[in-house]
């Protein structure tokens, strides 16, 4: 937003890639990625990558794949934000946090979820501390832990499942596999 504002739309892990696109041809990006947990990447000049893309059916087709599962997430990450509460949003984004990354416990601060689902701090403390009382979650300074995930899930609003199964389904081959 023009005044610094921050609000995410999309979670990117190893599932998918940013700028991943520019490899199908000059687009330009007009949104701005935060790597929110450390992790290992990998970079390429985007000639290279639109080279590679262009020798290799495979790698496009699952930039096509990748591209269908981020835009099933955001539609579905719009309508969660504005039908769904707070305890649900949070649940939900914790448990997609938690599969981008393939840990329970995430290097994350109240300041910056609040950021992301665009809500006051103290608003995220709030429900944080409804999840621990409840066994879910356990947070201390810049780390959330899940600790029950079924119930997580449980907690979690529709869109969590569906977008974990609109996401697999993309990336499930003819024979029911994972790509």
């Amino acid at each position: 937003m023009e005044r610094v504002e921050v609000v995410e739309i999309a979670m990117v892990g190893r599932e998918g890639g940013v700028g991943l696109f520019g490899g199908l041809g000059p687009w330009h990006a007009f949104t701005r990625a935060i790597v929110q947990v450390p992790g290992i990447a990998a970079v390429m000049p985007v000639a290279s990558f639109q080279a590679a893309v262009a020798q290799s059916d495979r790698i496009r087709n699952l930039i096509l794949r990748y591209k269908e599962a981020l835009l099933g997430q955001v539609q579905q990450t719009a309508a969660c934000n504005a039908l769904h509460e707070l305890e649900e949003r949070l649940a939900r984004w914790l448990l997609q946090a938690s599969d981008r990354t393939e840990n329970l416990s995430l290097p994350l601060t109240q300041d910056f979820i609040s950021q992301m689902l665009a809500v006051r701090r103290s608003t995220v403390t709030v429900i944080a501390g409804k999840l621990q009382q409840a066994g879910l979650i356990r947070y201390h300074r810049g780390q959330i832990e899940i600790v029950d995930r079924l119930k997580l899930e449980e907690t979690a609003c529709e869109c969590y499942r569906t977008i974990r199964r609109r996401t697999d389904a993309v990336f499930r081959t003819r024979e029911g596999e994972l790509i």
